[in-house]
């Protein structure tokens, strides 16, 4: 696997990034045909095996469920120090009045407040906070992006 440089940010990532959008529970949020747990878990750890470092999901994708399986699955498979995870936080994933934007309160995924590397907002091509990973980002993260 060739690895290169994400722009400025000093990590190193797979030339192939294993976009997780397909993974999820399908009978929750908008993507019936999503690959639940048994079907997901094999395709991130074939993935794994064969070098790509880069694994990028959203929050919106199966209501959250793709963040979590892929979560579980990387923390299961992998050298937590040698994956660059990205996802994507914004739109509505549950209802009431904070069930969507960027605060705290909306995001509300392991995978953002904790361990995504790279967080960006949707509709957006630049990420709003890199190297996520301490309690107390997900308050710099909405203040950057208002």
């Amino acid at each position: 696997m060739h690895y290169v440089k994400l722009g400025n940010t000093g990590l190193d990532v797979s030339r192939i990034c294993l976009g997780c959008m397909s993974f999820g529970i399908g009978e929750r949020g908008q993507f019936p045909w999503a690959l639940n747990v048994e079907n997901s878990r094999p395709m991130i750890k074939k993935a794994l095996d064969v070098g790509i470092n880069f694994f990028d999901t959203a929050n919106l994708y199966s209501v959250g469920t793709s963040e979590e399986i892929t979560g579980r699955a990387l923390a299961e498979f992998a050298d937590r120090d040698e994956i660059v995870l990205a996802t994507k936080v914004f739109f509505r994933t549950r209802e009431g009045a904070n069930g969507a934007g960027l605060s705290r309160k909306a995001i509300m995924s392991e995978i953002a407040e904790h361990y995504g590397d790279l967080i960006g907002q949707n509709g957006r091509t630049a990420p709003i906070f890199s190297r996520m990973g301490t309690r107390g980002r997900a308050d710099e993260l909405s203040a950057s992006a208002a």
